[in-house]
């Protein structure tokens, strides 16, 4: 439910950012592309249990590429979100959450619970929506 408090503070965000949401001047678009796209959440995730090293997190998120993987983590270490750390001789990569990352995780597991409590009307109003448009069609 959208209450007072929660309708004034998407009105500063929409103040802040001149009532126009385009990512070449919204912070928050620039930060949600990255945060919001398919692999990062759950990279995020996994890191927020403990440090992983490149195997562990390939296995942890098994459908993503080698590729892939690495250019996630590089755009969340660009981002400040992640840092990788050499703990070990002869040195070998670990990757972890920096505090900015760590202060994302409430927000973001809050979104995740919201996605996994209400996934089933979603998967229900896409089909109603696909039933809809085969009618009209």
């Amino acid at each position: 439910m959208i209450t007072p408090a929660l309708r004034q503070a998407m009105q500063a965000v929409m103040a802040q950012v001149e009532g126009r949401v385009d990512s070449s001047k919204c912070p928050i678009r620039d930060v949600m592309d990255h945060i919001g796209d398919k692999w990062s959440s759950l990279l995020m995730v996994a890191l927020g249990t403990r440090p992983h090293r490149f195997g562990e997190l390939k296995r942890a998120v098994p459908d993503i590429s080698q590729r892939m993987l690495t250019q996630t983590l590089r755009d969340l270490q660009r981002d400040g979100l992640v840092s990788h750390v050499f703990p070990t001789v002869p040195p070998s990569v670990e990757y972890r959450l920096t505090p900015l990352g760590e202060s994302m995780m409430p927000p973001l597991m809050g979104l995740m619970k919201w996605a996994a409590d209400h996934h089933a009307q979603i998967r229900q109003a896409r089909s109603d929506f696909a039933e809809v448009q085969t009618e009209l069609a």
